[in-house]
């Protein structure tokens, strides 16, 4: 695996890289921007071009752009939908723009309609996205969800679905959170909880289409549905779960996003963590 962390883009984009080499990751993931706003700064492609070209002197591969969390593709809310749609369509353009590869989202909320309506409506929404795009360089990776509430994909079905649902699948694969699967209900924290789960991914979805893996331990038990990441090997899901993680013959080549909470020092020590797991292998 290639490890790396949701780095902040304070300050502007070439302070990534100083970041990320900070934290001696291989890969890393950002906002475009601000991850609570919907206004976005137009990208400068002078200062695009120069990111792209530092993110990769630094051998920082590959970038994965996240959505930000305000955008809901799976409302029925008309308006909300609408505005969402078009914010999505925007971080695919200011993605390709920066050289990502990949561009990981939540499936949304299906509120006061049905999870047949959410599915629908989160792959119309893709396909619109890809239709418009001015550039159609970048892979979308819908991520795996706790689940509860009305929120869509808390399992690897629901993903299937919305996969099926878009024309043109070789735009499509998914983002496998750690925390997020044990938190809906996946144990994978035993090494059978972890072959099934793989082995449900490769059927529904196929296993070629898994790009990602955020690296999340749990805060809150297996099936709680409450999505709160913890340390690696100092939550529910354990250090044991992560070594076989990491060494997984069939996840092993994947970039690994860590997402944990932001700690003195707790990055230094996930990243010593993951690194010295993968050494043991």
């Amino acid at each position: 695996m290639r490890f790396g962390f949701h780095v902040s883009i304070a300050g502007g984009f070439e302070n990534v890289i100083q970041r990320a080499r900070h934290l001696d990751c291989e890969t890393v993931q950002i906002f475009t921007g601000s991850n609570k706003q919907w206004k976005r700064t137009p990208l400068d492609p002078d200062r695009a071009a120069s990111f792209r070209k530092l993110r990769m002197k630094a051998s920082l591969d590959p970038l994965i752009v996240h959505l930000f969390y305000l955008p809901n593709l799976a409302t029925p809310e008309k308006e909300m939908l609408e505005r969402s749609q078009k914010a999505f369509s925007e971080e695919l353009e200011r993605s390709s723009m920066l050289g990502a590869e990949f561009l990981v989202f939540h499936p949304g909320a299906f509120k006061n309609s049905s999870l047949d309506q959410g599915i629908r409506r989160v792959a119309d929404s893709l396909n619109q996205a890809i239709s418009s795009a001015k550039a159609n360089n970048v892979r979308i990776l819908i991520e795996n969800t706790s689940g509860g509430g009305t929120r869509v994909g808390a399992s690897f079905s629901q993903l299937a679905r919305i996969i099926d649902g878009v024309e043109k699948k070789d735009y499509m694969g998914i983002c496998l959170d750690t925390a997020h699967a044990f938190q809906a209900g996946y144990p994978l924290h035993t090494a059978k909880g972890l072959e099934d789960t793989l082995e449900e991914i490769d059927q529904l979805i196929g296993l070629d289409k898994l790009l990602l893996v955020h690296l999340n331990d749990s805060k809150t038990p297996l099936g709680s549905h409450n999505d709160r990441h913890w340390h690696i090997g100092e939550g529910e899901i354990g250090i044991e779960a992560f070594r076989r993680i990491i060494n997984h013959p069939k996840l092993k080549h994947l970039p690994a996003i860590m997402e944990t909470p932001s700690m003195p020092d707790a990055d230094n020590r996930n990243m010593t963590t993951v690194k010295r797991l993968r050494e043991e292998d």
